[in-house]
């Protein structure tokens, strides 16, 4: 088949691609050759082209910055996939959008479904879900597909930054009291590849079981080898982040197993198998 996939900087698009290039024809697109906030753009790239899939991995994530910058995070994460949406629709390609668990409140003490409505606590949230209305509001022949805690091979992550902290045996202070679950991007995209076949619509995909932030950052120092004591827990309150995080933004998979789709493993072996392939653990 015959795809595009935005985002191309960035460790889902990059994996999205390492994944199907030997099978499929994937055009790769960074925002430098692709700016999705402009629609007369997007849609002369996409008509020279014309994937029959369309990834759009495409995002601003900077959380915190998002609070500042309010402007970008809708122009990019709200017009953007608007944008993409609209040319989609134009040229009959079907559409994959990702976006995330911030678009829930938190306040929940259950998996959140997807039938659940969402109530963003951030900007980052609220343009990620205005995203997702103007998607579906946009194109029927689209998948949502909302994700946690993400982290891949090479960029900025989460996992990345406290596995360097672990090497150098650094003492480092973790949020113990915001609940998920991580999501190892190797295995957000082999769900997305067995989606592509199934009914349109919203799902919920990451890794199965949960932590803490504080918890995983234990578990990611233990598979280093280093000493997970060095991890210190400290409240939501006492971090003083700029953007409020859901407190409890655990998905529930359950519609993926109803579709016939390979509920992905617990967070604990994907981590380990990322560790393996970083070489950091044996």
């Amino acid at each position: 088949m015959k795809c595009l996939i935005t985002g191309g900087n960035g460790q889902l698009g990059r994996a999205l691609f390492e994944t199907m290039k030997t099978s499929n024809e994937v055009i790769l697109l960074p925002k430098e050759k692709l700016d999705i906030t402009n629609e007369q753009t997007v849609e002369n790239v996409f008509k020279r082209y014309c994937p029959e899939f369309v990834f759009h991995t495409a995002a601003y994530t900077a959380v915190d910055q998002c609070e500042k910058d309010q402007v970008k995070a809708f122009q990019v994460n709200s017009i953007g996939a608007l944008n993409i949406a609209k040319v989609c629709k134009k040229i009959g390609s079907t559409m994959i959008y990702i976006s995330s668990d911030y678009v829930f409140d938190g306040k929940n003490t259950i998996p959140y479904l997807e039938t659940d409505i969402p109530n963003p606590q951030s900007i980052y949230g609220t343009s990620k879900w205005l995203g997702e209305e103007l998607v579906l509001k946009t194109i029927s022949e689209s998948y949502i597909v909302r994700t946690s805690w993400l982290y891949g091979h090479g960029g900025k992550n989460f996992v990345n930054t406290m596995a360097r902290f672990a090497v150098s045996q650094k003492e480092v202070k973790v949020v113990s009291d915001q609940i998920g679950s991580p999501t190892y991007v190797n295995d957000l995209v082999n769900v997305l590849l067995q989606l592509i076949d199934k009914p349109y619509g919203i799902y919920h995909v990451s890794n199965d079981g949960q932590c803490s932030w504080y918890q995983f950052a234990k578990v990611i120092y233990e598979y280093v080898g280093t000493d997970p004591n060095l991890v210190q827990p400290i409240t939501t309150k006492e971090y003083g982040a700029a953007a409020k995080r859901p407190a409890f933004s655990l998905l529930n998979l359950n519609k993926l197993e109803s579709n016939d789709v390979l509920k992905p493993r617990n967070w604990k072996a994907a981590l380990e198998e990322y560790f393996v392939k970083e070489r950091l653990h044996d």
